[in-house]
């Protein structure tokens, strides 16, 4: 007997619905409608920047336009077949529904996530860093463990990583890693794993096979765009150059392409060697400190602000957001979200997924709940 999904596809078009009242699509139209103005103004490309920045911004409102378009179209197309299906009870087209309404709801799900992301800077690229935390040698291999846990989780999602910086440790792992993500909704996405991560298993260095904590951090930056000001002076910069290195000490180039940048009034550090030229890694360089200094702007202001309501942190805030136990049992557990799985090695292999989505769940079902306590 046919199955009838009728009822399932209904509840996907009250979602997709749900989706075009997030998206303000009417109000995106418009703003493309005015960028395309812009774009037709003579003098529009005597900025290369801007216009780059005007053509970009159309695209991806375009995108997301056609996006949430093609789905419509594609759940009416998916309403017909699965009556032509039912009424002539066709066997094959009926398999055909349902495949289709298996990859319709991948499609929906994703536009849904799309539309968690509000910030400023949420549908844009991450600057990620990694450090090593309590636990020495062990810390600087964790470390290096989530480097490639991160890296394979971009892989999946076919983000692109520039990797700026990530020298070796002194015996094993990595000193630190310095990497931009750059793909749709990156810095939105990954904003779950900024944090505190808990490592617990049997050291791999001590004879005596004793357990072992270990911590490092993910901290998850925007990459500022252009147009957005951040005042740095010159005479506040001290910049170094020195020769690159690569995991194990191996020499990338031999010249002293390498650069540190230390912004002494704030006394943050930025490393790159990624690139060959000097110049390349000093431009990539600045882009991360300009996204610290602004970020660091936003926590002072942010302070300011809890003083004056009397408001206080969280104390959980900083600490572990993760662990990842490997012994005496088997599991990763979000301290956050109480998302867990006994499947550690998928997650250090990269599949992320459902900790990422059920941290924004767990974030956009807070937010919820404060602004209608507040409205209250």
């Amino acid at each position: 007997m046919i199955e009838d999904r009728t009822e399932q596809i209904s509840a996907m078009r009250e979602r997709v619905q749900r989706i075009s009242e997030y998206l303000h699509l009417d109000a995106k139209r418009e703003d493309v409608t005015a960028l395309e103005t812009q774009a037709a103004e003579p003098d529009f490309w005597d900025d290369q920047a801007r216009a780059q920045s005007i053509m970009a911004k159309a695209a991806e409102l375009r995108d997301e336009i056609n996006s949430y378009e093609a789905m419509v179209t594609d759940l009416d197309d998916l309403e017909v077949a699965n009556e032509l299906a039912v009424a002539d009870e066709d066997d094959d087209l009926a398999a055909e529904t349902t495949a289709s309404l298996k990859a319709l709801s991948k499609s929906v799900n994703a536009l849904e996530v799309s539309t968690w992301f509000t910030g400023e800077f949420d549908h844009g690229d991450a600057i990620v860093t990694i450090n090593p935390g309590q636990g020495g040698l062990e810390a600087q291999d964790w470390s290096e463990m989530l480097l490639k846990m991160l890296t394979k989780y971009t892989v999946s999602k076919k983000w692109r990583v520039d990797l700026h910086d990530a020298p070796a440790g002194v015996e094993l792992g990595i000193d630190r890693a310095v990497f931009t993500v750059h793909g749709k909704d990156a810095y939105g996405m990954l904003q779950s794993e900024d944090g505190v991560h808990r490592l617990v298993r049997i050291s791999p260095t001590d004879e005596k096979k004793r357990r072992q904590t270990t911590f490092a951090r993910i901290e998850v930056l925007p990459l500022l765009p252009d147009e957005i000001e951040v005042e740095i002076r010159d005479e506040d910069l001290r910049i170094d150059v020195y020769r690159s290195s690569g995991p194990g000490g191996q020499s990338v180039n031999t010249t002293d392409s390498a650069v540190r940048i230390t912004h002494m009034p704030s006394g943050l550090v930025v490393t790159c060697q990624n690139e060959k030229s000097q110049l390349k890694n000093r431009d990539t360089a600045m882009k991360i400190l300009r996204s610290r200094l602004y970020e660091l702007e936003k926590e002072r202001r942010q302070a300011e602000m809890d003083v004056l309501r009397g408001e206080k942190k969280d104390i959980s805030f900083g600490s572990q957001i993760r662990s990842y136990v490997l012994y005496p049992y088997q599991m990763v557990k979000d301290h956050r979200t109480s998302v867990e799985t006994g499947n550690v090695d998928a997650v250090l292999g990269g599949e992320l997924e459902e900790f990422v989505l059920g941290f924004h769940r767990w974030r956009v079902g807070a937010e919820t709940a404060a602004a209608v306590g507040g409205g209250s």
